[in-house]
């Protein structure tokens, strides 16, 4: 015998003609049943975990302690490696590479996402040059996310005038976000490494903690050539 709840083309032209009896609807559930029901899941729920828990000793309950310590060291060092391996994808440099003109937009404009680019132009024959060179050997080795560069500088760009020398171009993304040019500008015979570390953490292209500048202030300076001790002064001022 055909269901008579059924929703077929037949079954609705008998409740049409009045044979059978319209269909039972389901009751409704209206919004404070489902509330209660949402309610009486939770409680439920919440008094499994509480009898859970007070079933255990105070033995087991420290090792429920200990095993979230280990969930939260698992996960932090899982984190860890992930960030190890991105930093060792994005070691891939740690030298200071020579190139011409041929090599400029390929090397610096196309160097990639979110790389650093380092070029410096030199001259054999000028000492601050050399300096500059092997301050950048060093920090190559140490920063090798960083793509360091140097070029010739009438060989990379024709007639670069000497006394613009050293220069040191810096690119991001294949713009030029910095660049020292001169003599003057970076510092002389005096430079130091780290004060050049420093100069080129400040517009961002190294990962430095140097966060201030190295460079001995003029003060200290002159108490150096008197052969005074600042604080030995002030003490005597008292």
């Amino acid at each position: 015998m055909q269901n008579p709840n059924e929703d077929t083309e037949w079954n609705d032209i008998l409740r049409a003609k009045g044979i059978i009896p319209e269909k039972k609807k389901d009751a409704e559930v209206t919004e404070d049943q489902i509330v209660e029901m949402l309610e009486n899941t939770i409680n439920q729920k919440t008094g499994i975990v509480k009898n859970h828990l007070n079933d255990k000793t105070l033995d087991e309950l420290d090792e429920l302690e200990d095993e979230e310590d280990e969930k939260v060291i698992l996960e932090y060092r899982q984190k860890r490696i992930a960030e190890m391996r991105e930093l060792a994808s994005k070691s891939k440099y740690g030298s200071v590479t020579e190139i011409s003109a041929q090599d400029y937009v390929q090397e610096v404009n196309k160097a990639g996402e979110d790389i650093w680019v380092i070029l410096h132009l030199y001259k054999s024959g000028i000492p601050l040059c050399s300096l500059i060179n092997q301050y950048l050997s060093s920090l190559a080795r140490r920063f090798p996310t960083i793509k360091f560069l140097k070029s010739i500088s009438t060989t990379c760009i024709p007639n670069y005038p000497d006394i613009n020398l050293p220069t040191i171009f810096v690119y991001q993304n294949g713009n030029m976000v910095k660049q020292f040019v001169g003599p003057i500008e970076l510092r002389g015979m005096k430079l130091t490494e780290k004060e050049l570390e420093w100069m080129l953490g400040k517009v961002g292209a190294v990962p430095t903690n140097i966060k201030e500048d190295p460079k001995p202030k003029v003060r200290d300076i002159l108490f150096s050539k008197l052969g005074m001790d600042q604080n030995s002064l002030e003490d005597g001022n008292d």
